[in-house]
């Protein structure tokens, strides 16, 4: 009897707990200042985080595996790299290498990729 009144106070608390926690989580893990990403940086978000953070880390404004941090990146610069595998004409590479591949399919994608990868300048 003693064990079972026990186990269900231990329940309740756990059930009264979670939502707390999970509330002090979620707080606590927005940045101050920080306001939600628009329709085209959410897209540009997905893109990257699809199709870029396999050699650039998950968080554009950090070096990466491979690829530099291009947090800030210019539209030019992207177009350059994404489409084209070159830079813009006196543009200085933050690294010696050509690893990155075209990936022409993310065309489409280009001002939304460009717009989430300012969005770290505004905040």
């Amino acid at each position: 009897m003693i064990l079972k009144m026990i186990s269900w106070k231990l329940l309740l608390g756990a059930i009264f707990l979670l939502p707390v926690l999970l509330l002090t989580t979620i707080i606590g893990c927005q940045k101050e200042g920080s306001k939600p990403l628009s329709a085209l940086e959410s897209r540009g978000k997905s893109a990257y985080l699809a199709n870029c953070t396999a050699c650039h880390n998950p968080d554009p404004r950090l070096v990466g595996s491979i690829g530099p941090d291009i947090a800030g990146s210019s539209l030019e610069l992207i177009t350059a790299r994404v489409l084209h595998q070159s830079y813009p004409p006196g543009y200085k590479s933050k690294r010696k290498s050509s690893l990155m591949p075209a990936l022409p399919f993310l065309e489409r994608d280009l001002p939304a990729l460009h717009a989430y990868l300012n969005s770290f300048i505004k905040r």
